[in-house]
């Protein structure tokens, strides 16, 4: 599957190695030079300097060949836009994005969006912990 993935922090970086280690191609495409040091060339993942809410870094990115997208950036509002472009816009097949907010990872499933919350999930792990 050819994968696009917004965003390379920790999780984009984690989920990258996995995605290529699956056997995927992946590209990454992040607005910092230092956030994609993180991606080792020898890995085989493709990364790219730009703007994933920008049409033209997306298309450059190679937005309109992929089967998936991930925006897994910091922001909510910016994952979210993303999103909505991959999936409206380009059409993209398959659309995820991470949304920390659990209130409006709600909202945007409501939308039609696959939300992931972080803070949900941690939250619901804690919990489960403390039953232990």
């Amino acid at each position: 599957m050819k994968i696009l993935v917004m965003g390379c922090g920790r999780i984009g970086a984690i989920i990258t190695r996995e995605l290529v280690q699956e056997g995927h191609t992946v590209t990454v495409l992040d607005t910092s030079e230092e956030n994609l040091r993180r991606i080792p060339p020898t890995l085989g993942a493709r990364t790219i300097l730009g703007d994933g809410i920008l049409d033209d870094d997306l298309r450059r990115a190679g937005i309109e060949g992929v089967d998936a997208f991930v925006a897994v950036e910091q922001g909510d509002a910016r994952n979210a836009f993303a999103a909505q472009k991959a999936r409206h816009t380009f059409k993209v097949p398959k659309v995820v994005c991470l949304i920390y907010d659990p209130i409006r990872q709600q909202m945007f499933q409501d939308l039609g969006l696959q939300a992931v919350s972080p803070s949900r999930m941690i939250s619901g792990l804690v919990l489960e912990a403390l039953e232990k």
